[in-house]
């Protein structure tokens, strides 16, 4: 897949193209070209319709009809009706298709040995049934002639999950061990906790049951409800937002971005806390985005 920005000089918005790039893309290794325009000769050749337009594999996802080539600053709309200079994450996520970071899970599995597969979804439903990892995946692998503890080891290169250092489940994306702020209540009963609020969103949809979702605010301390039954979510506050992003450098999603992606009471807070974090590059995420980013992350996670 190529990725390309079109650009005319000094464009202040191409810097955050490039991070909310680099979050909708965690995960995935791609090469991003940035082409500078000097003229509205050229701009009208490479089909830049504004500075920063983004190509990908040639075609500009973002494009509307009868817009003309320009050299001017370009705006992108939000879900929510606010406009500025690149598009969101979750609208990035959505077009950059099987190579975005929410579908880097599902592109794990469909090129993931039968062992390694097998083993996965063992943890994972194990996790839905009690909100825990299963003791050994052993029995689950012993028909394809490996040990739990190699199958386990691939798992955790490819960061699918996160071993400790006795080589026991911690994290198996979305689930989480250790307490974190985001607790998950699915039908049934049994209680989880995410590792990150896209995570949680994420954790219904993967299942196919309804959830009721407790978070907290990490500026104010104030809890945040998310209920999620036949198919519709409930908020409380109705105001809540999700900070989407990561940390420079890259790495496994538990240390490079889970702990990043909280709920917030309202925009305001989250913004409070974005500018106190000006080391964590991503963007606020309106309730229904980030719904929607948590679904395609997991939602056919467990498809066979």
């Amino acid at each position: 897949m190529r990725v390309e920005i079109l650009h005319v000089p000094d464009c202040p918005s191409v810097r955050v193209l490039r991070e909310r790039l680099d979050v909708a893309m965690a995960g995935v290794v791609v090469e991003v070209v940035l082409r500078v325009v000097r003229d509205a000769e050229t701009a009208a050749a490479v089909g830049m319709t504004g500075s920063p337009t983004l190509l990908v594999d040639g075609v500009d996802p973002f494009a509307e009809p009868g817009v003309a080539p320009s050299m001017s600053c370009r705006l992108y709309r939000h879900a929510d009706g606010h406009l500025d200079g690149a598009p969101s994450v979750a609208r990035l996520s959505e077009v950059l298709g099987p190579k975005r970071a929410s579908a880097a899970l599902r592109d794990w599995r469909a090129r993931a040995a039968p062992a390694e597969r097998a083993a996965h979804e063992a943890i994972l439903r194990s996790f839905a049934a009690t909100g825990a990892p299963p003791a050994t995946v052993d029995q689950v692998v012993a028909s394809f002639a490996q040990t739990g503890d190699q199958v386990l080891a691939r798992l955790h290169d490819a960061d699918v999950i996160r071993l400790d250092a006795a080589g026991r489940v911690q994290v198996a994306y979305p689930f989480s061990t250790a307490p974190t702020p985001h607790r998950v209540r699915l039908t049934g009963g049994t209680e989880a906790y995410a590792m990150c609020a896209i995570d949680a969103l994420g954790m219904p949809a993967m299942l196919g049951v309804d959830a009721v979702i407790t978070s907290t605010d990490p500026t104010n301390g104030q809890p945040i409800t998310v209920t999620i039954a036949a198919g519709r979510s409930r908020w409380d506050p109705t105001s809540a937002v999700v900070f989407v992003g990561a940390r420079p450098g890259g790495g496994a999603s538990a240390q490079t971005c889970c702990d990043v992606l909280n709920m917030f009471t309202d925009r305001a807070s989250a913004e409070t806390w974005s500018r106190a974090h000006p080391n964590l590059h991503g963007e606020i995420l309106d309730s229904a985005d980030a719904e929607t980013l948590g679904r395609r992350i997991f939602g056919g996670l467990l498809a066979r």
